[in-house]
């Protein structure tokens, strides 16, 4: 009995020491004690966007225009002729003498600009076209209907009579006579056109009738007259030019005639070319109203006066 005691006691103290170690290999560490969650940062209120300022409209910009250009570059270029006297010439020392140089000059001086003056031929200055490469012709242009739809032209500045030229030696004695002759005429010029029965005047008529001759064409007008110079038929029977610049050739001691009368009378103005990357209306405008102004104020005939001994700038009947 006393040995069952002792054994329940034994086994006993083994359960327990049994279960410490269960207790001791199994349980779980105590769970730390929660933390309190920092506390949230008070939002910032939200503030209203500044009213934006109410910009002004931009202004929109000005159109560019040759006039302006003009004015900025302080310069105007002008297409003319280096062989044309008394209109205008190149003399051996470089400097540009005549009555559209001069005429050019004072339009410049009116703009406030300088001038620089280009040699160039006529045909290439009427076709139209020029590339920028210069900014107006004052070359005594003929105003036509073929040459409006590719230029466009100031008022006119001076009006002149277109007449035919024989030698001295000449036995011609009317216009009608020059049929079946030859002609020298400039290129791409109103004289041209004439013989060719193609002139279509703006604001003028044709006075006396195209002779069936047969024309011969040179770079200048004045390269005609020096070769009707070299005698009666020699190279030419006649040349169609402006009057006065056969009356110019004539007082210089050539030895040529006016043949007839006049056969039609040109308005001469200034061109300015219509396919320029700048609008060209506004120093179309500009030259127009300063012409006008040089008409009024007696520069034209003054200057006409000077190179022609009469004035031409004055319109009259003819």
């Amino acid at each position: 009995m006393n040995r069952h005691r002792a054994a329940s006691s034994g086994i006993g103290l083994l359960l327990l020491i049994l279960a410490l170690l269960v207790a001791a290999c199994g349980g779980t560490a105590p769970a730390p004690a929660p933390t309190a969650a920092p506390a949230e940062e008070p939002a910032a209120e939200a503030t209203e966007a500044p009213a934006e300022e109410p910009t002004a409209e931009a202004e929109p910009a000005a159109e560019a225009n040759l006039l302006t250009d003009v004015q900025e570059r302080g310069v105007l270029r002008v297409s003319t002729d280096s062989n044309y006297a008394p209109q205008s010439f190149l003399n051996p020392d470089g400097t540009w003498e005549g009555f559209d140089i001069e005429v050019a000059r004072e339009v410049a001086n009116r703009l406030g600009v300088d001038v620089e003056f280009l040699d160039i031929s006529f045909d290439v200055i009427t076709a139209g076209s020029w590339n920028d490469r210069w900014d107006v012709n004052i070359g005594s242009m003929t105003v036509t209907a073929d040459r409006a739809e590719v230029l466009y032209f100031s008022t006119p500045y001076y009006y002149t009579p277109a007449a035919f030229v024989v030698h001295a030696d000449s036995a011609l004695t009317s216009v009608d006579e020059l049929a079946g002759l030859t002609v020298g005429v400039g290129a791409a010029t109103t004289y041209l056109a004439y013989l060719n029965g193609d002139l279509q005047l703006e604001g003028e008529e044709i006075v006396i009738d195209a002779p069936a001759a047969t024309p011969q064409v040179y770079d200048t007008d004045l390269l005609a007259l020096q070769d009707l110079a070299l005698g009666d038929g020699v190279r030419l029977d006649a040349a169609l030019t402006a009057l006065p610049t056969a009356q110019n050739a004539i007082d210089n001691g050539e030895p040529l005639k006016i043949l007839g009368e006049p056969v039609y009378y040109e308005a001469l103005a200034v061109a300015l070319d219509q396919s320029s990357s700048l609008a060209a209306t506004s120093l179309q405008q500009e030259i127009s109203r300063i012409v006008e102004e040089m008409r009024e104020d007696g520069t034209l005939t003054t200057l006409s006066e000077q190179f022609y001994g009469v004035d031409i700038a004055t319109k009259t009947e003819e």
